[in-house]
């Protein structure tokens, strides 16, 4: 019946083509809506579904075509967060040369230490006496000023740790 209908679906040959041709194309269209109606309807419904996730992702995109007042606000957020860098940027220089300035002062407080120690070792050996337990002396100073609390313990019976025997 459908090849019927469907070779029946052509340009009637007959004296009024309007009406007709009017005729069959209700005929061939309602053939092919019986035929795949709802595919034709699956296929649609895909169509609007995937129109409406799409104008949805454009609309939540912040970047999508900005209002003539976001416009206006746009360069001025970029000055604020331009200026806001540069700013961070010269705090945490000065912060940098702080502290190279302290290291320097450190440096030059531990070349004065060690200056004054060898013009003491160098005093001295003018003296006649040994640099070298002069130094130890010096630092024996340093560590008592320290530990002022600590006396040294004496042993005064030591035993022998083999027995005479």
């Amino acid at each position: 019946a459908e090849a019927m209908e469907l070779g029946g679906g052509g340009p009637a040959p007959g004296p009024a083509p309007g009406r007709g041709g009017l005729e069959a194309l209700q005929h061939t269209v309602g053939s092919l809506l019986s035929s795949y109606g709802w595919y034709i309807l699956l296929a649609a419904v895909a169509v609007y579904l995937l129109v409406q996730k799409v104008s949805r992702s454009l609309a939540a995109r912040p970047s999508g075509r900005p209002g003539a007042a976001d416009a206006a606000e746009e360069p001025d957020v970029v000055v604020r967060r331009q200026e806001a860098l540069a700013a961070a940027r010269l705090r945490m220089q000065e912060e940098l040369n702080a502290q190279a300035e302290r290291y320097k002062e450190k440096q030059r407080q531990l070349e004065e230490e060690k200056r004054r120690q060898k013009i003491a070792m160098w005093e001295s050996m003018q003296e006649g006496k040994s640099y070298k337990g002069n130094l130890k002396l010096s630092q024996q100073e340093v560590e008592s000023g320290a530990s002022t609390s600590a006396v040294p313990k004496s042993k005064p019976n030591k035993k022998p740790l083999r027995g005479s025997g």
